[in-house]
């Protein structure tokens, strides 16, 4: 289920990189882009230009979240994103190595073999070292701190891993204002 023709593929947690706990700092508040009728006042720290921005990276984007298919209904229209693919969870997490996230080794089946970045707040190195000894493929797991959600420099780790993965289709690095 993996990018077409070896494309590489970006995972997207919900909850700490583009939900941050923590609330923007007065001045970086981002306006709401659509109600708020979930009855969740959280979803009011979504970045818009986070949709953007992932977007422009120009890969597969697949959501790796708790939220499931909910991720298409009420995140996708908040960042501008189509409906993206959803991994669906096992229900037999029980068998992991100590220390490994629960999602790992979903993730690593779901892509078959080819090259992923997988942004979490979640991530260890156990995790990291785990992807290196049992994936093939490319792979960039990247820790996003769930405090301040999605940052530049998260973004271009994200560009330079995906312009040394396939360095044909080098992206540009965007100019923000």
């Amino acid at each position: 289920m993996s990018g077409q023709a070896g494309e590489p593929v970006i995972f997207l947690d919900v909850d700490g990189p583009l939900i941050p706990f923590r609330a923007r700092p007065l001045g970086q508040v981002i306006p709401p882009t659509l109600a708020n009728d979930t009855g969740n006042p959280l979803l009011d720290r979504i970045n818009p230009e986070d949709g953007r921005r992932l977007l422009e990276l120009g890969c597969g984007l697949v959501w790796a979240t708790t939220w499931g298919q909910e991720a298409n209904e009420v995140v996708s229209p908040r960042l501008g994103l189509p409906p993206l693919p959803v991994v669906e969870w096992p229900d037999d997490a029980e068998d992991l190595a100590r220390g490994l996230h629960w999602k790992t080794d979903a993730l690593i089946r779901w892509v078959g073999g080819g090259p992923f970045a997988w942004i979490d707040d979640e991530l260890t190195d156990t995790d990291r070292r785990w992807v290196a000894a049992h994936h093939p493929g490319g792979a960039l797991l990247r820790r996003v701190d769930p405090f301040q959600g999605l940052t530049e420099e998260d973004f271009a780790a994200v560009r330079r891993w995906l312009n040394d993965e396939h360095p044909a289709r080098t992206l540009p690095v965007p100019t923000f204002r």
